[in-house]
C-alpha cells in the first residue's frame, strides 16, 4: 500500500467560478464601465493647495463642513452634560 499523501493530487473545482458568461448576459460585462482612475489621479494629484479630503469640490466641502458641524456641537453638549452632572443636587 504505500503512505498516501495528505494533500489531494488534484486541485478541486471551483465552486464559483466559471469559465461561461451566465446565461442570458452578454459576452462583455456592462457592469464595469470606463476606467476612471487616470482622470481621478489627474484631479489628486493637481497642486492648487486644497488638502485631499476637499478636492472633489462641494459634495466634499458640505461632508466636511458638516462632520465639523457635528464634532463641535457634539463636544460642546458633552461639556454641558458634564458640568450639569457635576453640579450638586438640591434637596
Amino acid at each position: 500500500q504505500g503512505l498516501k499523501p495528505l494533500v489531494p493530487t488534484e486541485s478541486p473545482d471551483l465552486i464559483f467560478g466559471t469559465s461561461k458568461p451566465a446565461p442570458g448576459l452578454p459576452a462583455a460585462d456592462p457592469f464595469l464601465g470606463t476606467n476612471k482612475v487616470p482622470d481621478l489621479q489627474k484631479v489628486f494629484q493637481r497642486s492648487d493647495g486644497l488638502p485631499v479630503h476637499l478636492k472633489l469640490g462641494y459634495p466634499d466641502r458640505l461632508l466636511y463642513r458638516t462632520t465639523m458641524a457635528l464634532t463641535i456641537g457634539g463636544t460642546i453638549y458633552c461639556l454641558v452634560a458634564l458640568f450639569i452632572a457635576s453640579q450638586p443636587k438640591k434637596q
